[in-house]
């Protein structure tokens, strides 16, 4: 199985998310309140899918049901703009019903197919143990660790902007 650097770099983003919410400055457990209090803000997240998907994508941790992991460990190695519609596996994706209506509200938003694809895809990762990046053969190492250096930076500017971003919305930036 390859993972491809898109999802290499928002698994990481992703986990981070999810350890964000999970405790409280005293370390307790606070994970359930904090994702419906998440889940209860979905009108204003959906603004964010594109720019951060790891921090709209938490509101759907453990909403799906995977029946093929063939075609979720496929998905892995995809690229951003390689990635099949959400409707195409909606055979081997199945979903909670109480994230019903989460899913209703992105598929009414532009991108929306294309975030519920990389949401279920992270939440298939989280359940998975850490794997290698992507394999690469001895002859390509050159080309592609640029490329990864690429797609590195590429995520690296998103959460940047999402950072700016949410400080103009008032809230504190994340160091």
């Amino acid at each position: 199985m390859t993972i491809s650097p898109f999802f290499t770099d928002l698994r990481s983003a992703y986990q981070a998310e999810l350890d964000d919410l999970s405790q409280d400055s005293e370390g307790k457990d606070v994970l359930k309140k904090r994702l419906a209090d998440k889940r209860s803000e979905i009108d204003f997240l959906v603004k964010m899918m594109e720019l951060s998907p790891e921090m709209v994508a938490v509101v759907f941790h453990q909403a799906f049901a995977f029946s093929n992991a063939a075609v979720m460990d496929d998905l892995l190695s995809f690229e951003a703009d390689e990635l099949p519609d959400w409707t195409g596996l909606a055979n081997d994706i199945q979903i909670a019903p109480w994230a019903q209506g989460l899913v209703d509200k992105v598929l009414s938003e532009p991108g929306g197919e294309w975030f519920l694809t990389v949401a279920a895809t992270l939440e298939y990762m989280a359940g998975k143990p850490v794997a290698h990046a992507a394999q690469v053969d001895d002859e390509d190492d050159e080309e592609e660790f640029d490329g990864d250096a690429e797609e590195r930076a590429d995520a690296k500017a998103r959460k940047e902007a999402a950072d700016d971003w949410m400080v103009g919305q008032g809230f504190d930036r994340k160091e």
